[in-house]
């Protein structure tokens, strides 16, 4: 057995949470070990306290321990949820105790990890199954509150975080996330400080809402910034905290900008399952279209043009019968615009397997028409995807010509998702040796090598 200085405060916490004595708890492990052959294995009151200081037990215990506790707090838990895996759950997973004080410890490890150490290389990214199911959990967990604190919050300290929450992310949208994603996890770090403290149960709901807003916000940032094992485990934490508020479908959105992340690291496939998952929890309209706009992008991605064609369109009619009710701040982003530009990048992968389409400038330049003012980042994404698009498409006078407009906005963005899309433009303008598709392949390949990425979107 191996001990930990830091001791194991998740399995302290679910501990405390059962209600339970810790030498009820050794009696009711030594009573399954029993029942399941483990004779060996015969803990006290003393065992139970040393395994919450770091001792680390062997198997078949961790597994027991999961069990018992499972049991007594009526909801499935694994040994990762006891803190009792090899490497430890803040490193290795993206999923979040259900417990409200051990997914905000969870929380401040990864934002410390993030501002304190640079892990930017060693943590791991989930993809496939583990990253699906994982997702499959968050929506569809409810956490369960321990502390009885209140001293974390009140009214004024909510609406501050609101406030700050809200001018980040239009800093984002206009400038890319590169300036302020510290700043933002450092805030991150100061609300999982606070709620292990205590939430007033007047102000629970908005406290988890602002924070799914905020963890989705650092996910996003972190994405843009090229960090993206760090960009999962926030929205995973957005997706819990969603839950906690009582907001299902904002769980949803955050799933599809893991979907978003999966499309743009090359992996559609892992992008299709979360959509599934998100698909089947998706209730209000515009979450809905959201969900469909992307899952045709993913199909599309994939080479399906006639799956692709059947959710675009299922986008096209919820968006054309209007939100039933006021669509929430947090999903107002997703508009005509926004399925206007997935709709040309799908054009743009069919066209690339040779599947005709409506040209995708068409709807790059629809998408452009379409933008409210407030989303510069995406504005030049659409303005360099024309440019490519109109080279794809045999214009090169004209791509040359769009291609500096977009040049100019570029360099006043700090984004590797507008740095990929240079090398898209690179890629679409290779054919053509005129003066003016020199120039523009010298200015894009200076601003791709200034905020590097291999990746294209």
């Amino acid at each position: 057995m191996t001990a930990s200085k830091a001791g194991n405060v998740q399995l302290g916490l679910w501990i405390a949470a059962t209600g339970l004595s810790q030498g009820e708890i050794a009696r009711r492990v030594a009573s399954l070990a029993q029942a399941q052959g483990h004779r060996q294995v015969a803990p006290d009151t003393t065992r139970i306290r040393r395994w919450i200081d770091g001792e680390r037990p062997r198997p078949p215990v961790p597994a027991l321990l999961a069990q018992v506790l499972s049991e007594a707090v009526g909801q499935p838990l694994t040994p990762g949820d006891l803190g009792l895996t090899a490497a430890g759950p803040t490193v290795d997973t993206i999923q979040l105790p259900l417990l409200t004080e051990a997914a905000a410890q969870t929380l401040a490890g990864w934002t410390q990890m993030d501002l304190l150490m640079n892990r930017r290389d060693t943590l791991k990214l989930a993809i496939g199954a583990p990253l699906i199911l994982a997702a499959e959990r968050m929506l569809g967990g409810i956490a369960r509150p321990l502390n009885r604190a209140t001293r974390g919050f009140d009214a004024a300290t909510v609406t501050a975080l609101e406030e700050v929450t809200t001018f980040f992310t239009r800093a984002d949208a206009s400038k890319g996330g590169g300036l302020y994603r510290s700043a933002i996890v450092a805030q991150l770090a100061e609300v999982a400080s606070r709620i292990q403290e205590g939430i007033p149960g007047s102000l629970r709901a908005r406290v988890f809402a602002a924070t799914a807003d905020l963890a989705a916000l650092a996910g996003w940032v972190s994405h843009d910034s090229g960090r993206y094992a760090h960009a999962q485990r926030y929205w995973s934490y957005g997706i819990y905290a969603a839950g906690e508020a009582g907001q299902r479908d904002r769980g949803v959105e955050i799933v599809t900008r893991m979907s978003h992340q999966m499309i743009y690291l090359g992996r559609p496939t892992d992008a299709l399952g979360l959509l599934e998952v998100a698909a089947a929890k998706a209730e209000q309209p515009t979450v809905k279209a959201l969900v469909a706009s992307q899952t045709g992008r993913v199909q599309a991605a994939l080479g399906d043009e006639r799956q692709a064609d059947r959710h675009l369109g299922q986008a096209d009619e919820l968006l054309a019968d209007g939100p039933s009710d006021e669509v929430p701040e947090w999903v107002a982003y997703f508009d005509a615009a926004e399925h206007a530009g997935a709709r040309a990048v799908s054009a743009r992968d069919l066209a690339g397997l040779d599947r005709p389409h409506r040209p995708a400038s068409v709807h790059f330049q629809e998408a452009l028409k379409l933008r409210a003012p407030g989303f510069e980042r995406v504005r030049v994404m659409d303005r360099v995807g024309l440019a490519a698009a109109l080279f794809d498409e045999g214009e090169p006078e004209q791509a040359a010509q769009a291609a500096q407009q977009a040049l100019d906005d570029a360099a006043r963005v700090d984004s590797t998702l507008v740095a990929s899309r240079l090398n898209t433009l690179l890629e679409a303008a290779r054919p053509y040796r005129t003066t003016a598709v020199e120039d523009v392949r010298t200015r894009a390949k200076d601003l791709a090598a200034a905020r590097p990425t291999t990746v294209a979107a």
